[in-house]
């Protein structure tokens, strides 16, 4: 029996724009990492979001991001641990009181943006982060790149962790996305991208760039909401992991 989660990000939009198409996202998935107003979002859109997750039976998880909205936080920002640990706590306390109004709470914590690739090679990054985490709440889940620092961290603090891996995006051979500023680094072909993900579930093995198999333990699948197909996708690879024999289910249950 296969088992995995389907994440989203969501919520990283201003006023009203883009709810819409995140209500329809939230039918097709079982976890979404709402935006905390630092890359993205802000409290209309965390209040809105959170409350349409819930009514889609979707469990809440905070995505904290570096403070670079012109950016969207995926711009690396020279920050120390302790910057990290501060802003983390702040942002995981924005979406927890949005949460603990509807009388819900947090499932898990994901890093967004080049906050979350900096944690997945940098120890002392990665440690603060899972700090943090633990001290609001050591029963929150911690999503990092499957293999990387910041789950390693996240074991270390005492956190239950989910091996993240990325429906559209591509690996190196060391088990690392390709960054985006290489022109492979997004898989834009649909199948392709479905074929990898129920490749990395059932076989725990991802095609690197390179053309070598890579190992990967697999708790959580991210696909992004942000894209002009994103709707169509999260419908398709929903449809096919089922019809796969994996069931898409919640990783906190």
């Amino acid at each position: 029996m296969y088992q995995i989660d389907l994440n989203c990000d969501l919520g990283e939009s201003f006023g009203v724009y883009q709810l819409g198409i995140d209500e329809e996202i939230l039918q097709s998935i079982t976890s979404a990492n709402i935006a905390c107003g630092f890359h993205a979002g802000d409290p209309s859109v965390m209040r809105k979001t959170v409350r349409i997750a819930l009514k889609n039976g979707v469990r809440v998880g905070a995505h904290p991001g570096l403070p670079d909205l012109i950016g969207f936080g995926r711009r690396n920002l020279s920050i120390s641990p302790q910057e990290a640990y501060d802003m983390v706590i702040y942002q995981i306390g924005a979406l927890y009181g949005f949460l603990k109004a509807e009388g819900e709470r947090m499932q898990h914590v994901k890093p967004h943006g080049a906050l979350y690739n900096m944690a997945a090679n940098d120890e002392a990054l990665a440690e603060a982060i899972a700090e943090a985490v633990y001290k609001v709440d050591p029963q929150l889940i911690l999503f990092g790149l499957a293999g990387s620092e910041l789950v390693h961290a996240g074991e270390k603090a005492g956190l239950q962790t989910a091996q993240e891996v990325f429906a559209d995006r591509t690996y190196q051979h060391d088990g690392s996305l390709t960054p985006r500023s290489q022109p492979d680094a997004l898989i834009h072909d649909d199948e392709q991208a479905v074929s990898q993900v129920v490749r990395m579930v059932k076989e725990n093995k991802v095609l690197s760039s390179q053309g070598t198999d890579v190992t990967v333990k697999v708790n959580t699948v991210c696909i992004h909401g942000d894209g002009l197909k994103a709707l169509a996708f999260a419908r398709k690879i929903r449809g096919v992991l089922e019809a796969s024999e994996i069931t898409v289910k919640a990783i906190g249950g």
